[in-house]
């Protein structure tokens, strides 16, 4: 195994760590530390994506199933079970990963995948959504409200700053697992099997158990942002949490970006975001204007730039560091003794 990429990306982590952490301490402006932390959100949905469907190349619809399991754990472990925010943290985490590898067992069981795995994802977190409207510990259509009691041991903080910290600490990990999966033998399996799983089984490749692998590791850090989402606007209710807004959200962040890439869903999140923004400012809170946004920049992406907009740019820097061709040299002309 090639020892310098591992810590190549090491160092790009460490180098864009410190640049976010460097803008979160030094910014006064409240607009920029709101727009990095919802970018920086935005990248953990995308980053827990990637993990299955970039990586794994099992396409999600319903990635809202792990996200709404992680925020209502959040919150329901601090309203009803009076625990701290940080350990609701781990249990949030821990509940839908639970989630991600019974939903996987499933799925994977019986051989789903391709088109029949996204819908029936999709399927799965509307059935949640429905029974989250139904039962009594999620507030029904009501939804549940954190109450606010500011301060760091409640995961509750002052201003904007606080939150980047905490998202940023959650992507970081995303960045570092990504790079485990890219370099491990994990990863080479995950990818062997995406590429084509017949071949992946007949070298000893157990495709079952390295796609729940992949989905369980994809469903903790989806659970991670459900818990962020909560702590921010201590607020959830089963519209947001397994509502289709997050699923797309993730998917095209990624798709957008580059999938199976360390940066993709980095790169992907913030061009979403910076898109969102601008058009808010154009439009106004136009209903629903988000989601066509997001349906044009992925069909643009699709049509003309399949690798996202990261391959746009390893396509050109490739072509830049091409040498120029050599001319071929002119046929001498034969001449008669």
């Amino acid at each position: 195994m090639n020892t310098l990429s591992p810590r190549r990306d090491l160092l790009q982590i460490a180098v864009f760590v410190l640049a976010v952490a460097v803008l979160a301490g030094t910014s006064r402006s409240g607009v920029v530390l709101n727009f990095t932390m919802m970018a920086l959100y935005g990248c953990l949905m995308a980053q827990s994506w990637n993990l299955l469907g970039g990586y794994g190349g099992q396409f999600s619809f319903g990635h809202a199933l792990f996200f709404g399991t992680g925020a209502y754990v959040q919150a329901i472990a601090q309203l009803q079970g009076g625990i701290n925010p940080w350990f609701a943290l781990v249990l949030a985490v821990a509940a839908a990963a639970l989630v991600g590898l019974f939903f996987g067992a499933l799925s994977f069981r019986y051989g789903l995948k391709g088109s029949y795995f996204a819908l029936v994802t999709l399927a799965f977190a509307e059935v949640f959504r429905i029974l989250s409207l139904s039962v009594p510990f999620t507030g029904a259509g009501v939804g549940l409200m954190v109450p606010l009691r500011e301060g760091a041991a409640n995961m509750q903080f002052g201003d904007r700053r606080g939150y980047v910290w905490l998202v940023l600490a959650l992507v970081t990990l995303g960045l570092l697992a990504t790079t485990w999966l890219r370099h491990s033998r994990f990863g080479a399996w995950l990818q062997a099997v995406r590429d084509n799983e017949d071949a992946a089984r007949a070298i000893g490749v157990d495709p079952f158990r390295v796609k729940l692998g992949a989905i369980g590791l994809s469903g903790a850090f989806m659970g991670a942002a459900g818990a962020f989402y909560v702590q921010v606007f201590q607020y959830i209710d089963p519209g947001i949490a397994y509502g289709p807004h997050t699923s797309v959200e993730a998917l095209v962040a990624a798709i957008v970006g580059g999938l199976g890439t360390l940066w993709g869903p980095v790169l992907g999140a913030l061009v979403l975001h910076l898109l969102a923004d601008l058009t808010r400012g154009l439009f106004g809170a136009l209903p629903g204007i988000n989601m066509i946004i997001y349906g044009a920049v992925l069909i643009a992406i699709v049509m003309f730039a399949p690798r996202g907009v990261l391959g746009i740019g390893m396509s050109v820097r490739r072509l830049w560091a091409r040498p120029p061709p050599v001319p071929a040299a002119e046929p001498r002309e034969a001449h008669g003794g």
